[in-house]
C-alpha cells in the first residue's frame, strides 16, 4: 500500500484527476484524512459553466477505500461499491472535499468483521465552495472483509 505522502504527490496524475485538474491539497501523515480540491476551467467546466458533476464524484471515488487499505491493513478485502449524489448549488470557484475516516468507524469496521462476515459501511460528506457553502452531498459505500489466514 502506498504512503499517504506518496498518494498526495503522484494522484495528481491519476488520468481522471489530471484531465479533471483534480489536487490534493493537504493530507494527515497517518492517512486519515484528505483535503482534495478543484477550480473548474474552461477544459472542465459543465455545460452551464459550472463544475461537472461527475468530477465532484471523482473527487471522493478512491479515497475512502485508500484510506481503509491504509489504515487497515492487508487482512482486509476492501472495495468502493456505491456511490450517491445530490447536487445542491452550481460549483462556482474552488470547491473542496475533506475525506476523512476517524478511529471509532474503524474500530467498527473491525468488529463487524471480525468472524469473517462481511461489512457495507457508507460514508457521508459534503463538497463545499470558497464560502464553505455545501455543493454537493455526497455518499460512498465500501466493502469490508477480514481475509482468512
Amino acid at each position: 500500500m502506498y504512503s499517504p505522502r506518496t498518494l498526495a504527490r503522484f494522484m495528481p496524475f491519476w488520468p481522471p484527476f489530471l484531465g479533471a485538474g483534480v489536487k490534493i491539497k493537504e493530507y494527515a501523515p497517518d492517512g486519515s484524512r484528505f483535503l482534495i480540491t478543484h477550480k473548474p476551467n474552461k477544459l472542465t467546466y459543465n455545460a452551464v459553466g459550472t463544475a461537472f458533476g461527475g468530477t465532484m464524484l471523482s473527487m471522493t471515488d478512491p479515497f475512502f477505500m485508500l484510506i481503509s487499505m491504509y489504515r487497515l491493513g492487508s487482512d482486509y478485502y476492501i472495495w468502493d461499491v456505491g456511490a450517491e449524489a445530490k447536487f445542491v448549488k452550481p460549483g462556482k470557484g474552488h470547491i473542496s472535499a475533506d475525506v476523512s475516516i476517524d478511529d471509532a468507524t474503524l474500530d467498527l469496521i473491525r468488529e463487524k468483521t471480525a468472524d469473517g462476515s462481511k461489512y457495507l459501511h457508507w460514508f457521508d460528506l459534503d463538497i463545499t465552495d470558497e464560502s464553505g457553502d455545501v455543493v454537493a452531498h455526497i455518499r460512498r459505500q465500501v466493502y469490508y472483509r477480514k481475509k482468512k489466514h
